[in-house]
C-alpha cells in the first residue's frame, strides 16, 4: 500500500487512527496491539505470502533478545553472532542469490540455473532495524519484554517498507508517555502538515520530472553534453524529491499518532563536501553504517591507512546494501574514494589555512559535491555498466555538444556564435528539450533556495532529533520569516491548496524508489 494512493489516504489511516485512539481510551496495550495489527496489515496489503517472513523473523530476534540481556546467560557473545549471521543469511538469501549465481556463471563461463527469486519488500530495512535492536539489547542499551511492543517496534507502519532504521530507545519509550494515546489537535496539524509537505515533493515534483530521466538510462545512445546531463540532472531530483517526500510522510504520519521519528533527510545537496553529504542523505542509515559497521572495523583508531580502508569497505558494502549488482557496488567505491580524498583535502587545507570558510569557497565546494554526487548516481541508476560509461562520455562532451534547431534558429546572431565553437544542431526535440531543463531549474531552486521541511516547521520540533541551531541560517532571514509554519487561518489555507493539488495528481501513484532497496 503507498502512502500516495487513495485507499491509504482516505480508508486505511483513517480507520487506523481512528482505533488506535478509541483503544488507547481503554488500554494502553490494546492500543499497541491494533497500530501492530494493522501496520502488518499494511505490509500484507503488497504480497500476502511474505507476512510468515516477517513474522518468523520478528518471532527469531524477540527470541534471540530476551536471553542476550546483561547477566542473562553464557557465551552471550557467541549467540549475538551467530543471531546477526542468521539475518544477514536471510537478506543474502533473499537479495543476493541471484546476482552471486549470475556473477559465478560469468566467471567460469559455464551456465548455471537462474534464481528467481523476489525480494520481499522492506526486508532490508526490517532486518537492519533488528541487527540494531540485538547489538544495543547486548550491550545492554535496549530491553524488551512485551512482544506486542516488539512487533510494534518492528513493522511499525510509517518506517517498515523503506525506513527510517529505528533504535528500540529512540521510538518504544514514547509509548510509556499515556498521552500519545490521546488525540491531540496540535499533533493533527503538525503531522498533517509535514505529510502534505512530502506528499507535494512526492507527487508535484519528484513524478513529473521523472520521465525526462528514463529515456537517457533507458536507451543512451551516444549522447551529447546537454542531454547527458539533463537526464542525469533530472534523475538526480527525482531521486531526492521522491526520498524526501517519503522520508517526510513517514514523519509526519507518525506524528499523527504522537510519535516522533528521527530525521533521515537534510537538504543533502547543499552539502559543501560529501562527508557532510552522508550525514544529510539517509541520515539514519548513515548512522547504521557508522555505529555498526565503520566503528567496529575500527574507525579511524588504527592509522590513516586502515581509516582509508574502513572507509572503503564500509562504503562498498553500503553501495551493495542498495543492489545486488556491480553497477551498485562502483556506486559505493565511488564514495568511498570520495570520502577517501576529502580527508586527506581536509588535512592538506588546516596545514595550509586554506581559508574555506569564505562565502566563495562554500560555493564552488558544493558546486563540486553536487557534481560528483551526480556522476555517481550514474552508476545508481543504470541497468549496466554498458550504460554509465556511455552516459559519462556524453558527461564529459565525449559526444559533442547539440541543441535544438528550433531553438537556436530564433536568435541567429547566437547560433552562427555557436557554430563557431563546434555547437551542432538537430530537428526536432525542442520542446522535450525545454521542458526537461525547465524542471530541472525548477527542481534545482527548490532545493538550493528553499528552506527544508524541518526549517519551515523549526517552531514545532518536527523530529525526535531535530537541533534548530544546525538548520537555522540556511535560507535568507526574510524567507526563513516568511515560510516558517505557525497555526493561522493563512497556513491552514496554503496547505490546504497544496493538499488539494497533490490529491488531484494522485491518479497514477507511482512507486516509491527507495522501495527497491
Amino acid at each position: 500500500m503507498l502512502f500516495n494512493s487513495y485507499v491509504f489516504l482516505f480508508a486505511y489511516l483513517p480507520v487506523t487512527l481512528a482505533g488506535f485512539f478509541i483503544l488507547g481510551r481503554r488500554s494502553r496495550l490494546w492500543a499497541a496491539a491494533w497500530l501492530a495489527g494493522a501496520s502488518l496489515f499494511f505490509y500484507g496489503w503488497w504480497d500476502y505470502r511474505y507476512l510468515p517472513l516477517l513474522l518468523g523473523s520478528i518471532g527469531f530476534n524477540y527470541g534471540c533478545a530476551t536471553v542476550l540481556g546483561p547477566g542473562r546467560i553464557r557465551h552471550r557473545k557467541g549467540l549475538l553472532i551467530a543471531a546477526i549471521a542468521a539475518n544477514l543469511g536471510l537478506l543474502a538469501y533473499y537479495k543476493y542469490a541471484g546476482f552471486f549465481v549470475a556473477s559465478l556463471a560469468q566467471l567460469l563461463a559455464q551456465p548455471m540455473p537462474i534464481l528467481h527469486v523476489v525480494l520481499p519488500i522492506g526486508i532490508s530495512f526490517f532486518t537492519f532495524t533488528q541487527i540494531a535492536f540485538l547489538v544495543d539489547t547486548y550491550q545492554g542499551k535496549a530491553q524488551e519484554s512485551r512482544f506486542v511492543h516488539y512487533l510494534l517496534f518492528v513493522t511499525y507502519f510509517p518506517h517498515l517498507i523503506a525506513g527510517p532504521v529505528l533504535h528500540h530507545k529512540e521510538m518504544m519509550p514514547q509509548f510509556a508517555d499515556r498521552r500519545i494515546f490521546r488525540l491531540s489537535g496540535r499533533n493533527v496539524a503538525i503531522g498533517s502538515t509535514i505529510f502534505i509537505i512530502g506528499l507535494a515533493k512526492k507527487v508535484l515534483v519528484a513524478d513529473n520530472i521523472g520521465p525526462y530521466a528514463a529515456p537517457l538510462f533507458s536507451d543512451p545512445a551516444a549522447p551529447t553534453l546537454l542531454a547527458a546531463w539533463g537526464g542525469v540532472l533530472a534523475y538526480a531530483f527525482q531521486l531526492y524529491f521522491d526520498f524526501s517526500g517519503y522520508s517526510d510522510m513517514a514523519i509526519g504520519l507518525s506524528r499523527l499518532f504522537g510519535v516522533r521519528l528521527p530525521l533521515n533527510f537534510d537538504s543533502p545537496y547543499k552539502a559543501r563536501n560529501i562527508a557532510q553529504f552522508w550525514r544529510r542523505w539517509h541520515m539514519t542509515l548513515s548512522r547504521f553504517l557508522r555505529d555498526y559497521l565503520y566503528i567496529p572495523l575500527g574507525g579511524k583508531r588504527c592509522g590513516p591507512v586502515r581509516r582509508y580502508l574502513n572507509l572503503m569497505i564500509t562504503m562498498v558494502l553500503g553501495g551493495l546494501w542498495h543492489g545486488a549488482g556491480w553497477n551498485f557496488i562502483v556506486w559505493g567505491a565511488l564514495h568511498g574514494a570520495y570520502l577517501g580524498v576529502h580527508k586527506a583535502w581536509s588535512e592538506v587545507a588546516r596545514r595550509l589555512h586554506l581559508p574555506l570558510d569564505s562565502r566563495a569557497w562554500k560555493i564552488v565546494a558544493t558546486a563540486i559535491t553536487f557534481a560528483a554526487v551526480c556522476v555517481a548516481w550514474v552508476f545508481f541508476r543504470a541497468p549496466n555498466m554498458a550504460t554509465s560509461w556511455a552516459i559519462l562520455q556524453g558527461m564529459a562532451g565525449g559526444n559533442g555538444i547539440a541543441i535544438p534547431d528550433a531553438l537556436a534558429s530564433r536568435v541567429p546572431a547566437l547560433q552562427r556564435l555557436l557554430e563557431t565553437v563546434g555547437v551542432t544542431f538537430y530537428l526536432g526535440e525542442g520542446f522535450q528539450f525545454v521542458k526537461t531543463w525547465t524542471w530541472i531549474g525548477i527542481a534545482a531552486l527548490l532545493a538550493f533556495a528553499f528552506p527544508n521541511t524541518q526549517q519551515i516547521m523549526r517552531r514545532c520540533t518536527p523530529a525526535l532529533d531535530f537541533q534548530r541551531a544546525s538548520t537555522a541560517g540556511a535560507a535568507g532571514p526574510d524567507m526563513a520569516r516568511l515560510l516558517t509554519w505557525r497555526a493561522s487561518p493563512a497556513w491552514a489555507a496554503a496547505i490546504a491548496l497544496l493538499a488539494l493539488a497533490s490529491i488531484l495528481a494522485l491518479n497514477q501513484p507511482a512507486d516509491f524508489l527507495y522501495f527497491q532497496f
